[in-house]
């Protein structure tokens, strides 16, 4: 059983929705003047796919480093099923295993000079899990779908093609029976053939396991085809959040739309080109920071509908983790303010 000994309880003993089952609240994470994670608030319900979607240096991998404990937010906090991680080692120990990682390059992940069994045998070693360690290994094996599960034990990573080394990895994480996986990029090293494959994975596992699994990719078509929710992310903070089928169907923030237009399993229109220096964490402009780059500020949209000053100075706040569909973008209120204007007789 898990140790969560170590972990604050929440300081309200009030009946509430129930936990998730791992949290950012109010996260902030700095190196020097650049803010890498500049106030979130983010979920993974329990049994939930959520993916953290958006381009190289939005800052999701930080958030996701933050989230495994292996970044110490500068303000904010990580909660487990409602608990308060601490920075203990005893904390980290036990939190390590009820969050497993799965890294994007199998190749990397894994010990050339190791068996498939030493690879995944080495979690049970690492936190002294009793137990046949053998039958461990087997059940995780054939888990991640690499049957008959004794076939792989003596085979070296070289042997096995990318597709079986991403499940290895898996199994790695599953020996702990995990409550949470953290899957950062997990297909994009993958031939499309196989990407369908470990994806269907990912959804059997939280099938059957109830495991709760937070992708960070910069793929939303990737998240259209396994995400009950979607967090979009950029230059430190999540811009739009909500329902996956809500925000990938009608996303409301324009760098939102400017990603799905590039996607052809979801988009119908011309791709969006952003211009614009790429964002630069230490340089967070004021007001809106996408508006340097965003296409409806810099083609006068926004100018016509009376918003421009606000998206110059205005302060947009963190978006709530809740289950609604959210947008840090002042357009959309003045989209739905101009409607109810023409409606009014």
């Amino acid at each position: 059983m898990t140790d969560n000994s170590a972990l604050t309880a929440p300081a309200s003993s009030a009946p509430a929705v129930p936990a998730a089952a791992l949290a950012a609240d109010g996260l902030h994470v700095r190196y020097g003047t650049a803010r890498a994670v500049d106030g979130v608030d983010l979920a993974v319900g329990a049994g939930q796919i959520v993916a953290l979607v958006g381009e190289s240096g939005c800052g999701k991998t930080t958030l996701a480093r933050a989230l495994l404990g292996l970044v110490r937010p500068s303000k904010g906090r990580v909660t487990v099923s409602g608990r308060t991680l601490s920075y203990t080692r005893r904390a980290l120990r036990a939190f390590r295993r009820s969050v497993q990682l799965v890294l994007q390059d199998p190749s990397g992940s894994l010990n050339p000079r190791h068996t498939v069994y030493d690879a995944v045998v080495e979690g049970l070693r690492i936190h002294h899990i009793g137990g046949d360690e053998r039958a461990q290994v087997a059940e995780a094996l054939s888990r991640a779908g690499l049957r008959p599960p004794e076939r792989f034990f003596l085979r070296y990573p070289h042997e096995l093609s990318g597709g079986q080394r991403q499940r290895v990895v898996i199994a790695g994480a599953l020996v702990l029976k995990p409550s949470v996986l953290v899957a950062d990029e997990p297909v994009s090293s993958l031939d499309a053939s196989v990407r369908g494959e470990i994806l269907a994975l990912l959804l059997r596992l939280r099938r059957e396991l109830g495991l709760s699994v937070l992708v960070v990719t910069h793929d939303l078509g990737l998240a259209w085809n396994i995400a009950d929710r979607v967090a979009v992310m950029y230059l430190g903070r999540i811009v739009e959040s909500g329902p996956a089928a809500e925000v990938l169907q009608r996303p409301r923030h324009p760098y939102t739309r400017a990603l799905l237009s590039v996607v052809p399993e979801v988009s119908g229109t011309e791709p969006v080109v952003l211009t614009g220096e790429p964002p630069d964490p230490s340089r967070v402009p004021a007001g809106c920071r996408f508006r340097p780059r965003c296409p409806a500020y810099l083609s006068g949209e926004a100018k016509r509908a009376g918003i421009a000053e606000q998206c110059e100075r205005g302060e947009l706040p963190v978006l709530p983790a809740d289950d609604g569909h959210h947008t840090a973008c002042f357009l959309p209120a003045a989209d739905e303010t101009a409607d109810e204007t023409e409606e009014t007789p």
